[in-house]
């Protein structure tokens, strides 16, 4: 799944004026007639719940209206570009810094005109948006306006003009795109901590499931119904120690957390002895810390899952080490649904609905 990408974003340029005097039988001097050019064809971003991933602009880097066409005689107006609309799902940020050709008209206008203020740089974002509603459409790249033609230029002093403009040049940005899932739980956790089965017992999801590290490696999405209530689940690849400076799968889906109400954080009760398991419950803390934009401190409800694995006793010592610790543990099995219901309700509490 491709969440980020990095684009060229240029509308068309305007076509030009032209110049050209009317000349007909019987009309030797007809007079200037140039038309003025089209405007070319603007650039918008669109958000459609039709797209899931940014998988789309993996292959290509550049998209580009076309320009408007020149202006023709009989003072015609040549052609205005249609515009171009770019989809992309709901979630996406959209981040634009100047292309080095706007960063450095940007620069000399300001130069000609001797303002005090700086300009842009290069690396330097200028406006950012962020599509978290569906049919939302922002004007990305504004195509430029046609040139003037000759008859414009007429006058009582100049009946025979030689002169016309030429189209101006469309903007043209770099844009940096990135995927945010929006999830009202994010399933977070360390490797093989049963995420992605909670998941599909929750959902219709079925991600793909096996017994080792990293199954998953892209978010998974599910819609629980719980008491009619609908409540969207991701299930975020699993974190390890160094997670939040790129190890693993790094901060590729951290960032996926921040949007979420809640975070389920589940423990694995055969992951080791009581200790243990705080211990990669800590490991787990540091890296959302670590990663910051606050996702820390987002609602938490542990999760002490795949309890059928180990007996009954081993389950109670874990919660009461945990209780110490002033963690209380949801006790879970996915394999047996014990204390699915529970979670279930816990998760319409937490989450509002």
């Amino acid at each position: 799944m491709v969440d980020s990408a990095k684009i060229i974003i240029k509308a068309g340029n305007g076509g030009n004026g032209v110049v050209h005097f009317r000349r007909e039988r019987f009309i030797p001097k007809g007079g200037p007639d140039g038309g003025d050019g089209g405007k070319g064809g603007s650039v918008y971003i669109v958000s459609d719940p039709n797209f899931a991933t940014l998988d789309h602009f993996a292959f290509r880097q550049r998209f580009e209206a076309k320009n408007g066409r020149p202006g023709g005689e009989k003072r015609s107006t040549g052609a205005s570009a249609d515009d171009v609309y770019l989809k992309v799902p709901v979630g996406t940020v959209v981040k634009l810094t100047p292309s080095l050709r706007e960063a450095a008209a940007t620069k000399q206008s300001m130069q000609i005109s001797g303002s005090p203020r700086g300009y842009a740089r290069d690396d330097e974002v200028e406006r950012e948006m962020d599509f978290d509603r569906p049919g939302m459409e922002e004007l990305i790249a504004k195509g430029g306006k046609g040139g003037r033609g000759n008859w414009h230029f007429k006058s009582s002093t100049n009946t025979t003009p030689l002169e016309a403009t030429p189209g101006q040049p469309g903007e043209e940005w770099r844009a940096e795109l990135d995927l945010l899932i929006l999830a009202d739980v994010g399933l977070i956790g360390l490797p093989n901590a049963g995420k992605s089965t909670l998941l599909s017992i929750l959902s219709a999801a079925r991600p793909k499931i096996a017994n080792y590290p990293f199954t998953t490696l892209e978010p998974n999405l599910g819609v629980a119904d719980l008491s009619g209530k609908k409540v969207i689940l991701a299930d975020i690849p699993g974190l390890i120690e160094g997670a939040s400076e790129g190890k693993g799968l790094g901060t590729q889906f951290l960032r996926h957390i921040e949007r979420t109400r809640v975070v389920v954080h589940l423990l694995a009760a055969d992951a080791g002895s009581p200790a243990e398991i705080y211990k990669n419950y800590l490991a787990v803390r540091a890296e959302l810390k670590q990663y910051g934009g606050q996702v820390e401190a987002k609602k938490e409800l542990v999760v002490l899952n795949k309890i059928d694995l180990v007996d009954e006793e081993k389950v109670g010592e874990i919660i009461k080490f945990l209780l110490k610790k002033k963690i209380k543990a949801l006790p879970v099995s996915g394999g047996t649904l014990s204390g699915i219901d529970l979670l279930k309700k816990e998760l319409l509490f937490l989450t509002g609905k």
